[in-house]
């Protein structure tokens, strides 16, 4: 780990001068996680070397930078959560925890020779297509920066969701979302209270009780949970990983289809949800004695409606006398703790485990069309792309995790991987037949956004019975997840076809003829 630390304080140090002056390159990346860096490594191992990648905070990793709260864990396994092109022999357990995933995007970073590529510190304020131009106009904390074709990557996971509570600007004791960890906060003799009972919550509450006083669990709704079948790797399984590639490319594929195999219980199909529901009840009812307690963290939706988590030291934490789950529901916030329909719980800490602004990427709000629209108010179904990758009215654009590539059941890295392949293949389309501009008609989109409608129509996610960050309820439409098989969105968005698009001088051409068509109407 000093070795890494030693030669990531080096590129550090290096980077700036070694980044090409000038501000303008062919691709502008905004955002290094998986994403952004995926895309940059490959643009880097075919050659390309003109172009950026702007990252608003200090070091690279996106949501595996951010998230370092106790406890923090991936919850897909580690061989493939990963990427393809870049396997990692020495996974030191079935799922990974977040030093081990951030360090293993650093290295990707360094070793790829993308650093010098990045500019830290630089979040997007704006983005604006000038249309004369033919290129993106980029403002940032670091500066101005014109790009031929921008590639967001910001992910679903990278803006904090705050809980819309009364009364929460009020609390006057310490108060932190899970995705902004107070690493100074020392919960020892505290009285803690927890807002959230998701992904984050579920891995941070066992941590929290260890020393806490006391901690509340403030749930509004009791998440499905199965057993979390993890171990470490041995120094002879690593080896042979290492010596053997094909070895850990077979586990890779293993745990691929088992993840695409768990797709038909988002469909709603009765036998697979019927296997489900029993796995996740038998683990409650084994680690949780019948009462009161298993009542309150037993779910009433129905399983693969909200994500279904991971564990087996959450459910026992409740046993614990230090430990309380609060259902009754919060009434609002006050200085000193929390009012609930049962009565005040007195605080000294708050922990909001409250999610991301998924559905409403904030990101949307700072790219602007050539008439000045954002992306966002361009959206008036929702979030749309087609392809999951380009937006009618945005010119060389694309987006990664953006609308309907995150997952239910798989890792998103495929997805990552799959957007990355479509967006080589958009640009070497445009080399190849030397267009400067490319975008998506709206015709096509519509009928792109229709077809995931349809089959979004029957999951569970749309008609399970529960409220979650799967569907922006501001239009009831499934926008976050792909409701399919993570095979056919390699098959639909993962290879580039050009025939949907309009190129160069057909923009201008359709754009007079919609003009002189509004004339005669």
């Amino acid at each position: 780990m000093q070795n890494q630390e030693q030669t990531m304080n080096t590129a550090s140090a290096t980077r700036a001068a070694e980044r090409p002056s000038t501000t303008h390159a062919k691709v502008a990346i905004i955002g290094s996680g998986f994403a952004g860096l995926g895309l940059a490594i490959q643009l880097r191992r075919r050659g390309e070397h003109d172009f950026i990648v702007l990252e608003r905070a200090g070091d690279v990793g996106g949501t595996w930078r951010d998230n370092t709260y106790p406890g923090a864990a991936c919850d897909i396994q580690s061989h493939l959560y990963s990427y393809s092109f870049r396997p990692n022999p020495d996974w030191s357990r079935v799922y990974a925890t977040q030093p081990e995933i951030h360090a293993y995007l650093r290295e990707a970073a360094i070793d790829e020779g993308v650093m010098p590529h990045i500019t830290f510190d630089a979040e997007l304020l704006e983005s604006t297509w000038q249309p004369e131009e033919q290129r993106w106009a980029l403002e940032t904390t670091a500066g101005s920066f014109t790009a031929d074709f921008v590639v967001t990557a910001a992910g679903h996971l990278s803006d904090p969701k705050l809980p819309d509570i009364p009364g929460l600007e009020k609390f006057d004791r310490p108060m932190f979302h899970s995705a902004q960890w107070d690493h100074s906060f020392d919960p020892a003799g505290k009285r803690v209270g927890v807002i959230g009972s998701g992904a984050s919550g579920i891995q941070i509450v066992p941590e929290l009780a260890k020393a806490a006083e006391q901690l509340t669990v403030f749930q509004r709704s009791a998440p499905y949970l199965i057993p979390r079948v993890d171990h470490e790797y041995s120094d002879a399984q690593k080896t042979i990983f290492r010596r053997m590639p094909e070895t850990a490319q077979a586990l890779r594929d293993e745990l691929y289809w088992g993840n695409e195999a768990r797709f038909p219980q988002r469909r709603g199909i009765a036998d697979f949800i019927a296997k489900i529901e029993a796995t996740a009840r038998d683990h409650l009812q084994a680690q949780v004695p019948a009462g009161e307690l298993r009542d309150k963290l037993t779910p009433d939706y129905m399983i693969g409606c909200k994500r279904i988590l991971i564990s087996n030291d959450y459910y026992p934490t409740f046993l614990r006398d230090n430990v309380a789950l609060e259902t009754s529901g919060i009434v609002e916030v006050t200085e000193t703790g929390i009012l609930t329909n049962d009565g005040e719980v007195e605080l000294d800490a708050l922990v909001l485990c409250t999610g991301f602004e998924a559905a409403d990427l904030p990101i949307t709000h700072r790219i602007f069309d050539e008439h000045g629209r954002s992306m966002a108010e361009s959206w008036t179904r929702g979030g749309a792309a087609y392809a999951c990758s380009t937006v009618a009215g945005y010119p060389n654009l694309f987006i990664m995790n953006g609308p309907n590539s995150g997952l239910g059941a798989g890792s998103i890295i495929f997805i990552i991987e799959s957007q990355i392949r479509y967006i080589l293949g958009a640009l070497d389309h445009m080399t190849d037949t030397g267009a400067a501009v490319i975008e998506i008609t709206q015709d096509a989109q519509d009928a792109f956004i229709d077809s995931v409608d349809a089959r979004a129509a029957d999951t569970v996610w749309l008609n399970g019975g529960c409220h979650s960050w799967y569907v922006d309820h501001r239009y009831g439409r499934l926008t976050t997840v792909w409701p399919d098989f993570m095979h056919k969105f390699r098959r639909e968005a993962g290879t580039f076809r050009p025939d949907e698009y309009r190129f160069d001088g057909e923009l201008a051409m359709a754009e007079r003829e919609r003009e002189l068509e509004g004339v005669r109407a």
